[in-house]
């Protein structure tokens, strides 16, 4: 099924304060960790900026190399976006739909990220993009590596906001086995070093409402491409 990104896209900025969560810290690898509600103190900064961007780069359902839709709508921001199309995938340093530079990355979204990899042991972390997606419920992504940057020694941070998720952390074959590892609203994963290289992807998303986001996820995820 073919899901219409909807924008420009509003969030709940009014609603009850996040419950309070105790951070934690759970290790999925040599050197990849989920930091649960890590960004749960950044929410009031962090989604008037989103919204920002987004109307100034809407979501949108890009096509595969293969010639497939993709569930996930995407966004991007920063000095580089990520983009795919028959062509193949790529960083641009323009909008392919409006020709126009991709909206620059707000500075709560590089100090978020920044702090992310630092609480993971990654000390250096300078993020140059961030690829914004949005999954609806029966959206998904299948198992694939981040191989498009430059900067491999740079780790990569996801955010998880919204609706949760199963997130599928992987080997460094894509047979390899998966764990399914559960992703609630203000969770972010970070992985790097020795794990930079490992397959993930996204089970598709169930049912369901979040009070503040409503019927959807969205998810950030910082990288160093250049």
């Amino acid at each position: 099924m073919r899901y219409e990104p909807m924008n420009p896209i509003t969030f709940d900025l009014f609603a009850d304060a996040e419950p309070e969560q105790q951070p934690r810290h759970e290790q999925i690898g040599e050197q990849s960790y989920v930091l649960r509600g890590f960004a749960l103190p950044w929410l009031d900064r962090l989604l008037p900026a989103l919204e920002a961007v987004l109307t100034a780069a809407p979501f949108r359902q890009m096509v595969t190399p293969g010639g497939f839709t993709m569930s996930v709508a995407l966004s991007s921001c920063g000095t580089w976006g990520w983009t795919t199309d028959r062509n193949g995938y790529q960083y641009t340093r323009n909008d392919p739909q409006t020709g126009a530079p991709w909206p620059e990355m707000p500075e709560v979204f590089f100090e978020l990220a920044q702090a992310a990899a630092r609480e993971a042991g990654f000390m250096a972390f300078v993020p140059d993009s961030c690829l914004i997606n949005r999954y609806v419920p029966g959206a998904r992504m299948s198992l694939h590596q981040d191989k498009n940057e430059n900067a491999y020694t740079a780790p990569i941070v996801s955010v998880s906001l919204g609706l949760p998720a199963t997130f599928l952390f992987g080997g460094f074959e894509r047979s390899a086995k998966s764990q399914r590892v559960p992703l609630f609203h203000g969770d972010i994963v970070v992985w790097g070093g020795v794990d930079r290289l490992r397959y993930h992807g996204v089970l598709p998303i169930k049912e369901g409402q979040h009070p503040r986001l409503g019927e959807q996820r969205i998810n950030f995820t910082f990288r160093t491409a250049r």
